[in-house]
């Protein structure tokens, strides 16, 4: 395909996305399914194209006083990609499978309205609605924080120290150009270009032998502030897949015993392939069956209890740039709700002196320090962990990471425009006694 082509390709897309309100990733699938004389180049930067789209779906409707799908590429292609008018016209030159040329009122926009006077929500491409939630939390650099999470994501790995170390690791991804992560010392960063097809990490022998495993600097940040120990008696409440499993259990390296389980059983599915794959032998994942509780027979017995609390996902929404704008009001509401129970199931699963670790991928205060304080207030033997006590594992990088984090009484927020990472938030509370 011509680069002309997968603009008007593009455009479709968009149509198809808007029209049958589909997530981005269910319509670029039935498309390649559709369109098989198309390649994986083709695909993958139809896909750029797409996903750019979306994270500047606001500001390009607004700099080309449009809402189109077709206003929208431009829009993006000038905001996103930079590119010119001249450049612009030579692919919108209306040839077979170009789109038609640009109009005299697209050439004005792109001549003469910028950004300047946007207002926040434009700026920073997310949903009006969302405004008042994130003034609260960024006051006037709310558009420059949501801007940073509209970025296009780095691929982010984290080394298995059960399996192998950085170094190593560095040297047999170096024709990725992996590098070093700012704030984790066992993570790796490969940055990706706009139509750049993902590196097959999944092929990579290092993979395959479970010495890397894909997470963000910010979820394995959030693990490290557990300060999960070797000998501990540790509970994955919401354990999922089992990324932060992984994580816990090479801070254990492999000693004491580490419990895994979710309220969604589905969820569980893959990570019984994960820990075998990991070398993680003191996990013990259970499954729930029925309505019978699976952990209780350990209550009042965890030093720690971690909790990778339901929530919006705002925190990742340069990775998943459609689902802001397919969230909705009630969604807050559902989560709150969600998280308040498992708080509460955490509860009687820890002994004395022993800690609960919650974490989100949202950067709400309502889901965050909100929620924190509210337990606390139900709960008053929890007490929370000063947090600089929390970023003390980075040892060196802790003043560093304090400076760049957001903190709070509650915790840390960790965001793309402050520490680089995904949205994280963290906060480490201890039970008296």
């Amino acid at each position: 395909m011509t680069p002309a082509a997968r603009l008007s390709a593009a455009i479709e897309l968009i149509d198809t996305i808007e029209r049958d309100r589909v997530p981005a990733a269910k319509a670029l699938k039935e498309w390649g399914t559709a369109h098989r004389f198309a390649g994986s180049g083709d695909r993958a930067a139809i896909a750029g194209l797409i996903w750019d789209v979306l994270r500047r779906y606001a500001s390009s409707a607004y700099l080309m006083d449009s809402d189109t799908a077709r206003a929208r590429l431009i829009g993006m292609l000038r905001l996103e990609r930079d590119m010119d008018t001249a450049t612009m016209a030579a692919l919108f030159d209306g040839s077979r499978f170009a789109p038609a040329p640009l109009t005299e009122a697209e050439q004005a926009a792109l001549s003469h309205r910028s950004l300047k006077d946007a207002p926040a929500a434009v700026a920073g491409d997310y949903p009006e609605w969302l405004d008042p939630h994130l003034a609260k939390v960024f006051g006037e650099t709310r558009a420059a924080e949501a801007a940073a999470m509209a970025s296009r994501a780095p691929l982010d790995l984290r080394v298995n120290t059960l399996k192998s170390n950085r170094d190593k690791v560095l040297r047999a991804l170096a024709h990725l150009h992996a590098k070093p992560t700012p704030w984790s010392a066992t993570g790796l960063r490969i940055e990706l270009s706009a139509d750049a097809r993902n590196p097959g990490i999944q092929a990579e022998e290092d993979f395959i032998k479970g010495a890397i495993e894909v997470q963000d600097e910010g979820s394995q940040l959030a693990a490290q502030f557990t300060a999960a120990k070797p000998g501990e008696q540790v509970i994955d409440l919401c354990a999922g897949a089992g990324g932060k499993t992984l994580a816990l259990a090479a801070l254990m390296q492999g000693k004491g015993r580490l419990i895994a389980t979710d309220r969604d059983k589905r969820q569980l599915a893959p990570i019984h392939e994960r820990l075998s794959r990991a070398g993680v032998h003191n996990a013990d994942v259970r499954t729930p069956k029925g309505e019978a509780d699976p952990l209780q027979d350990i209550r009042s017995t965890a030093d720690l209890v971690v909790i990778d609390a339901p929530c919006t996902g705002t925190g990742t929404w340069r990775r998943n740039p459609d689902a802001k704008w397919r969230m909705r009001p009630g969604a807050l509401e559902i989560r709150l709700r969600d998280q308040a129970e498992v708080l509460a199931r955490a509860v009687p699963l820890v002994k004395p002196g022993g800690r609960i670790a919650y974490i989100t991928c949202s950067v709400l205060a309502e889901e965050n320090g909100e929620q924190v304080r509210a337990f606390v207030a139900r709960h008053p033997e929890f007490a929370i962990i000063p947090p600089e006590q929390t970023a003390s594992v980075l040892w060196d990088k802790a003043e560093a990471f304090g400076e760049a984090a957001l903190q709070s009484a509650e915790g840390w927020l960790m965001t793309p425009r402050r520490t680089g990472t995904d949205g994280f938030f963290v906060s480490v509370l201890r039970k008296g006694g």
